[in-house]
């Protein structure tokens, strides 16, 4: 059993950062690709970014490429989430999900995938 807890959500202008962060608890936390995804009211959830859990493979959602940067420290049990020029679009509550692999490489964009999840912080951009 894997416990994943994001903090630092919140509200910000347009243009503004935030960054978040997740912290896992329960057993390895390295052997666990990493994802973020986003649900805006009304809306389906949608990937965000996703890490594998070594050699740090990386993968972006269309809409926040450039924008934001996902990072991980398996030391501190820790993946973050810098969140970058935000637009009030990227209005939504950010989930942080791990997923169980045997695959240094792995990660995948599909929610299916993830095992476990957080309860999710609200980030709200205001225009």
């Amino acid at each position: 059993q894997v416990h994943v807890v994001e903090s630092g959500g919140g509200l910000v202008q347009a243009g503004g950062s935030l960054r978040l962060s997740c912290a896992a608890s329960g057993r390895t936390f390295s052997s666990y690709a990493m994802g973020w995804f986003r649900q805006a009211p009304g809306k389906e959830r949608e990937f965000v970014a996703a890490i594998s859990w070594r050699r740090g493979f990386i993968y972006y959602g269309d809409s926040v490429k450039g924008r934001f940067t996902i990072s991980r420290d398996n030391a501190k049990n820790t993946v973050y989430l810098q969140m970058n020029s935000l637009k009030p679009e990227d209005t939504a509550v950010y989930y942080c999900a791990a997923a169980l692999t045997e695959s240094s490489v792995w990660y995948s964009l599909r929610s299916s995938d993830y095992n476990y999840w957080g309860q999710g912080t609200q980030v709200t951009v205001s225009s």
